[in-house]
């Protein structure tokens, strides 16, 4: 009996440091230690623990799978998944679609994306079968280099000291990144994709139960003026859920990017507003500077490919590590020791968990150790994410290496990093990086069988908690290890002037191997756990044929080269136990995963329309919802 039905078995039975202390989220001090390194920003106190997962959990309401033929697309709010929608009715193209749903969604759930913020897109286009993985991250301004997070000691500065204010502003990408797409991919008129954001920010939309839930528990936002009165009343209390949230300084700045494009913000006034905010932070100010957003440039990059059994799976390359990770868990997978076996009668399933665990420690190992910016190293020095690098690190007899040390007892954390002899001599530190939860992830497909996979982030829950023109300001450079070097030895992930810090966003896109038709597009949201939802989802969706809607409702688990996490309420005692047993460390946490999968069945039919079917799944954990041809929208 393999390990995939036993994980299937399993998954289906189942100063700010006082105010962030106050914060009622619930939280994994283990797993923030494990990131705590004085390369991450020395340690974590335990008060300040509660910004470690700022997109808290805020219940979990069980759905059902949408399905439709023509167009579909899956959002993390029903505004943005019916501004989606409105533009694939019209005509519109998949990335058409993902403009207008991304500038809904910097509205409505101001918490994770924005337009200061940058972004990861996968493109496909049907016509040729091109794939495009377009890189909007942030990157660091030039007057910023690996001092950025030192101490006047040389130190690395404590990590929520950092979190809130000017200097962990990255140069927004998202735009501009989105513009360069539309003028490939784009089918409408770019002004009129921000037709339905600009009315929902005048006209206003209603606070949802998890804004209000998380504009409640944050303790840093109220201290920005402009933020404050827009969402707590003179009181400092959150809007209430059904509060009618008008939006006008957003609906303008939006109506000036429609009108001049991302010269509208990476230029003029609201460029030299973001400036000025940044530089004058009254605690955190930055380094961000006008030539900074001016000269920003998104990347196209190749994908990372690989085959798993009767697919092939496309993701995200560096700087995210999303993409590499993901394959690595899946190809250590498949790799794993077969002679495991399930122990008792009751249907958990300790040996799936276990062995998703251990793939999750070599993966994590290796990402800390090699993935960073590939434009700042030469091919085959030192981190980059040249594809050298990428081979190296997915190479089928490296990882069999990899995952023959899995046995029946958990590997002593944390695991090293291996040593692909194709990488040999390269002098790198492993540092894992800080990354906080709060994303956005998309999926889209239109008539024509174009497809968009992007994930986009302002890094922690309402970024910088800086607010400029009506939207937040993101945190992304905190994403960089705090440290230059340890022992000696660089650090892959270090702040550089112009690098793009390290990312897990990790959209994806799946094909069949035989025939090269799409047939499944997926991602979440969620920081460095994103690679574990992301990669459990594939397993079950492609080794076990469970249905997309199951898969993404399925408790999540994983380990990032430290404690073994397991979702707090979804996973039953028992299991904990058992892996307590075999050596784990176990700790019930809040995984407030996103996930959003369309899966497409593309198959010839006798006497039936050409167009494929389509399902959509959308992840019970939060707001989420599917737009589809026929469905009304539902």
């Amino acid at each position: 009996m393999t390990g995939l039905p036993r994980l299937r078995r399993f998954v289906a039975r189942t100063t700010l440091a006082s105010a962030f202390a106050a914060a009622s989220l619930a939280l994994s001090p283990s797993a923030l230690a494990r990131d705590a390194t004085p390369s991450a920003g020395g340690p974590i106190p335990a008060a300040a623990a509660a910004a470690a997962r700022p997109e808290a959990a805020t219940g979990f309401a069980p759905r059902d799978a949408v399905h439709g033929r023509g167009w579909m697309a899956v959002t993390a709010n029903r505004h943005a998944s019916d501004a989606a929608g409105a533009i694939l009715a019209a005509g519109g193209s998949a990335l058409d679609a993902a403009i207008a749903a991304q500038m809904v969604l910097g509205l409505v759930e101001p918490q994770s994306s924005g337009i200061g913020g940058g972004a990861f897109l996968l493109h496909y286009r049907a016509r040729d079968r091109r794939l495009e993985a377009w890189d909007g991250r942030e990157t660091a301004p030039a007057a910023a280099d690996e001092r950025l997070w030192l101490d006047a000691r040389g130190q690395p500065r404590p990590f929520f000291e950092a979190v809130v204010g000017g200097r962990a502003v990255g140069v927004p990408g998202l735009v501009r990144m989105l513009e360069r797409a539309h003028a490939r991919h784009g089918r409408l008129p770019w002004g009129r994709l921000f037709e339905p954001a600009i009315a929902l920010a005048r006209d206003g939309f209603p606070v949802s139960p998890r804004l209000h839930a998380l504009l409640a528990r944050d303790p840093a936002l109220r201290d920005d003026p402009e933020a404050a009165a827009l969402y707590y009343d003179e009181a400092g209390k959150a809007r209430p859920v059904g509060y009618l949230l008008r939006n006008p300084a957003l609906a303008d700045t939006l109506a000036q990017v429609a009108r001049r494009g991302s010269l509208a913000l990476h230029a003029g006034p609201i460029a030299r507003a973001i400036v000025d905010k940044v530089r004058s932070h009254p605690s955190n100010p930055g380094l961000l500077g006008e030539h900074d957003l001016a000269f920003y440039r998104p990347a196209v990059r190749e994908a990372v490919c690989f085959d798993h059994r009767a697919h092939r799976v496309c993701g995200m390359p560096p700087p995210s590590s999303g993409g590499v990770t993901v394959a690595q868990m899946l190809k250590l997978w498949r790799a794993a020791p077969a002679q495991l076996t399930t122990r008792g009668g009751d249907g958990l399933d300790p040996d799936g968990a276990h062995r998703f665990a251990e793939v999750g420690k070599l993966a994590f190992a290796d990402r800390d150790r090699y993935l960073a910016d590939p434009d700042f190293t030469a091919p085959g020095q030192g981190s980059s994410g040249d594809a050298m690098l990428v081979s190296a690190l997915l190479d089928d007899r490296y990882l069999a290496r990899r995952a023959a040390a899995i046995g029946e007892l958990a590997l002593p954390t944390p695991v090293a990093a291996g040593h692909p002899a194709a990488l040999s001599g390269r002098p790198l530190a492993a540092a894992p990086s800080p990354e906080l939860p709060s994303t956005t992830h998309l999926s889209i497909v239109d008539r024509q069988g174009n497809l968009v996979s992007m994930t986009s982030s302002i890094e922690s829950a309402f970024g910088a908690r800086i607010m400029v023109r009506g939207f937040l300001l993101n945190n992304q450079l905190t994403d960089f290890s705090f440290a230059p070097s340890r022992d000696g030895e660089p650090i892959a992930n270090r702040v550089e002037p112009g690098k793009r810090p390290r990312s897990s966003m990790a959209p994806a896109i799946v094909f069949d191997r035989a025939t090269g038709a799409p047939a499944l597009v997926i991602g979440s949201p969620g920081g460095p756990q994103i690679i574990q939802y992301v990669a459990r989802s594939l397993i079950a969706i492609l080794d076990e044929g469970v249905d997309p809607q199951r898969a993404v409702s399925l408790p999540n688990l994983g380990n990032r080269n430290g404690v073994t996490e397991l979702e707090r309420g979804r996973v039953p005692a028992s299991l904990a136990e058992a892996l307590r047993r075999r050596g784990h460390r176990v700790e019930f946490v809040d995984m407030t995963s996103g996930l959003h999968a369309i899966a497409l069945d593309c198959r010839p039919r006798l006497g039936q329309d050409r167009a494929c079917r389509l399902t959509g799944a959308v992840d019970p954990r939060r707001e989420g919802a599917v737009a589809a041809a026929g469905t009304g929208g539902r």
